[in-house]
């Protein structure tokens, strides 16, 4: 067994991974809230996996009810590495047709009153987003992509709105104008938790409709949304499967896993010690250090 330990953030079809060998589901409780689900514990190959479906078994939250904070902290806790994230988006780019997968490179964060960091007054920190992605994971995961018989695109910006209503034409078209090329509801604040809790995080983007943009079609239509869900969702488990067994038998270490160094900037007299014990998982190696 390798040292990786892959966190699967998707949607409810990927847990029924055949591939996926000891599974077991384990409830793991964070100080952050409540989890969208149990996780899925297991191994594919060589790598241990734990899968969170995003929005609970059934589809049971909505995008801004997603408690990012818990499930990343819960992921961590649960020994990952690295997160995978797999997720359904519209395009805004005529290069990005239905049935197309993206791996994400960028994110543009519209959503409004998410909780979208584990740091707060009593022990700040403020860590780097430039480049909100792991290259290497990404491009492991596009791979996966093209060997399981899937159209991939490398590289992308995702632009999170808050939804769960569609946009309108004229944010649509605004969004393009900001240089967004595909649109969800849950890549933000996900992206940057993960950065924060030292995973490297990388994004599979399964398009699934054209946004609202396009002069003379017809509005996104939840009904062909699910239609083109289901018919990337076997592509979606393949891909997994090959991601897994296509990762180096050992895990190198990412900068990323270290992403916290220098980057706390409250005096230690001013630590919050109630805050520190809740981010015991997230940054725990700090105190450890310290």
């Amino acid at each position: 067994m390798s040292e990786w330990t892959i966190g699967i953030i998707g949607g409810s079809g990927l847990y029924a991974m055949e591939a996926l060998e000891d599974r077991q589901w384990i409830e793991v409780t964070s100080p952050w809230g409540k989890p969208s689900d149990k996780i899925l514990c297991g191994t594919i190959g060589h790598v241990r996996v734990r899968f969170l479906p995003r929005h609970g078994r059934g589809h049971a939250h909505i995008p801004s009810g997603v408690d990012a904070r818990a499930n990343i902290d819960a992921l961590k806790r649960a020994g990952c590495t690295d997160i995978l994230a797999i997720s359904a988006v519209g395009s805004l780019s005529e290069e990005l047709p239905p049935g197309r997968f993206v791996a994400v490179d960028q994110f543009i964060d519209n959503t409004r009153g998410r909780p979208s960091t584990f740091f707060d007054n009593g022990f700040v920190a403020h860590v780097s987003m430039a480049d909100p992605v792991c290259e290497r994971l990404s491009k492991h995961a596009a791979k996966a992509v093209e060997k399981a018989g899937g159209e991939v695109t490398m590289g992308a910006t995702y632009l999170a709105m808050e939804g769960p209503q569609f946009s309108t034409r004229a944010e649509s078209r605004l969004y393009r104008h900001w240089g967004a090329e595909v649109i969800g509801m849950t890549g933000m604040p996900e992206a940057k938790l993960a950065r924060e809790a030292e995973l490297p995080y990388a994004m599979l983007a399964m398009v699934t409709d054209w946004d609202s943009w396009r002069e003379g079609e017809a509005s996104v239509d939840i009904t062909e949304i699910i239609e083109q869900m289901g018919k990337n969702a076997e592509l979606a488990v393949e891909t997994v499967e090959k991601f897994c067994k296509g990762l180096p038998k050992k895990r190198t270490p990412s900068p990323i896993d270290r992403a916290l160094d220098d980057c706390v900037i409250t005096a230690p007299e001013k630590h919050d010690r109630e805050l520190m014990t809740k981010l015991d998982a997230v940054a725990g190696r700090l105190f450890r250090a310290g």
